[in-house]
């Protein structure tokens, strides 16, 4: 459906500009169409074909996007890696993807897989253009079972996992978003990597609406308000930890943000405080998102909803998306009362590339699939989040797994033994702590030779920004580290 919304979208709407680069030049949704033509015969030239994996590593841009529609136009199916991992962690994730091709920015290509190196273009004509060719390529007969997408997540012991996306998903969350409308688009501009559930599942429907989007490699507060404020862009947004940091910017009450008229957020939790922060500083309503990888949409709030909807919960259910809030033996719990959530719709992932096992963990006997939240749900029919049922937190929209983060700083020569839990941040929601025991208590190591040792092999965002040096790590009956008593430890120090 991907191909057919394209085809489309560029019938409709032609030569207006879909996307503005980084460097000032735009891409048509005719050019759009076309240069992906030339790519997917380039991409078939190479010997890509469907049911191949090709993997893409590139910076959110007009290269990501084409790689992506010539990659469904083939009947491939496209592994997005985001660019921010380290190389220990993007070969983990290819390990599992086993992609035919990987088609990387210059120094991301992997040694061990077969690879074309991506420059950054300078012009149209210019994207991809070694993989570009003449030869026509046949429309794909549509089929909602085709896979078209793996978007990969960690795991709660860093294993990458990849949720498989079909055509038959795309098209509800489409229809969801956009239903049978075209047009009505407004101009925005995108701060997350392209590898994300975002992009990957809603770019039909950012088609079907015409819009425009203003890229921005690497997403600074400073040049989303300039962006905001030099184009009178309607609509901003982003994760909770770039509104913090936009409004904490130095000048943000010196920028002309006037034209914003509405304001969403999602892809991690939004404290009440930021929440009144963002609706009274860019005088514009705001509404949530609420999802997780594996669900493809859930829940959020609406524009018209009382304020303090977006406040206090992450909202109701979308439509023809049923939550359930269960016990440990997925039975429902009780009203108000706190359980598991889950999620089951049409948009749910077909399961785990190549991973049964954790695909079949992953849902309920009857189909919905764990988020990892607990929650519980008001007199209103609001979700309300508690916390994680797993140990994984949000910095900044990225997910970070404790035990993959314990797993390198471990190994530090200095540490005998370590543990990491998040804590309450005002900017990035949450940040990483590791408790250290050390292995000479006269010589611990210090938060900066922490962070360079696992510079190396974890993404920036996963590496801890506080340290506490301990005796010993408290243990739970089972003899293991009593996380929640190291939480209580950590706000008794304050």
């Amino acid at each position: 459906m991907l191909t057919a919304t394209l085809r489309e979208a560029a019938r409709r709407f032609g030569s207006a500009p879909a996307y503005t680069t980084a460097g000032g030049w735009t891409v048509s949704y005719n050019d759009l169409d076309r240069v992906s033509d030339a790519v997917a015969a380039g991409l078939t030239h190479r010997g890509v074909r469907g049911g191949d994996v090709v993997s893409v590593i590139l910076p959110p841009g007009p290269e990501y996007v084409v790689a992506y529609l010539a990659a469904a136009k083939v009947g491939a199916i496209t592994a997005g890696v985001n660019d921010r991992l380290t190389a220990g962690e993007r070969d983990a994730v290819l390990v599992r993807a086993e992609p035919r091709l990987v088609l990387a920015a210059p120094g991301f290509a992997p040694s061990d897989h077969e690879s074309i190196e991506i420059p950054a273009a300078e012009s149209v004509d210019g994207l991809l253009a070694d993989l570009q060719r003449s030869e026509p390529v046949a429309d794909l007969p549509e089929d909602p079972e085709r896979p078209v997408a793996i978007i990969f997540t960690s795991g709660t012991t860093g294993t990458p996992k990849g949720a498989l996306y079909c055509n038959r998903q795309l098209s509800f969350i489409t229809h969801n978003d956009v239903g049978d409308t075209w047009g009505g688009g407004v101009r925005n501009f995108n701060g997350t990597s392209f590898a994300h559930l975002g992009f990957m599942t809603k770019l039909p429907g950012n088609l079907q609406r015409g819009g425009l989007t203003f890229l921005m490699t690497r997403w600074t507060a400073q040049g989303a308000l300039e962006m905001i404020e030099r184009e009178g862009m309607v609509s901003a947004g982003g994760v909770p930890t770039q509104l913090a940091l936009m409004l904490r910017h130095p000048k943000f009450d010196e920028f002309d943000l006037s034209s914003v008229k509405m304001i969403v957020t999602g892809g991690g939790p939004l404290s009440p405080g930021l929440a009144e922060e963002t609706r009274r500083r860019f005088r514009a309503p705001l509404a949530t998102r609420y999802s997780c990888t594996e669900a493809g949409i859930g829940l959020g709030t609406a524009f018209d909803d009382p304020e303090e909807d977006a406040v206090i919960s992450v909202g109701r259910p979308h439509p023809a998306v049923e939550l359930g809030v269960f016990d440990e033996d997925d039975r429902p719990v009780a009203e108000g009362e706190v359980g598991g959530v889950c999620l089951r719709s049409a948009a749910t992932m077909t399961g785990y590339w190549k991973d049964p096992e954790a695909t079949r963990a992953a849902f309920t006997a009857d189909g919905y699939v764990r988020t990892g939240d607990l929650g519980w749900v008001d007199d209103q029919d609001r979700l309300r989040l508690v916390g994680r049922s797993k140990e994984m937190y949000v910095r900044g929209g990225y997910n970070v797994y404790p035990v993959e983060v314990e797993a390198v700083l471990s190994t530090h020569p200095a540490v005998a033994a370590a543990a990491v839990v998040p804590r309450a941040d005002a900017v990035m929601g949450e940040v990483g702590v590791v408790f250290v025991v050390p292995r000479d208590p006269g010589t611990p190591p210090s938060l900066e030779e922490l962070r360079d040792f696992g510079g190396d092999r974890l993404a920036g965002y996963k590496l801890p920004e506080d340290v506490r040096v301990v005796e010993a790590l408290p243990l739970t009956a089972g003899e293991k580290v009593d996380r929640r008593a190291l939480a209580t430890l950590l706000g008794h120090d304050g």
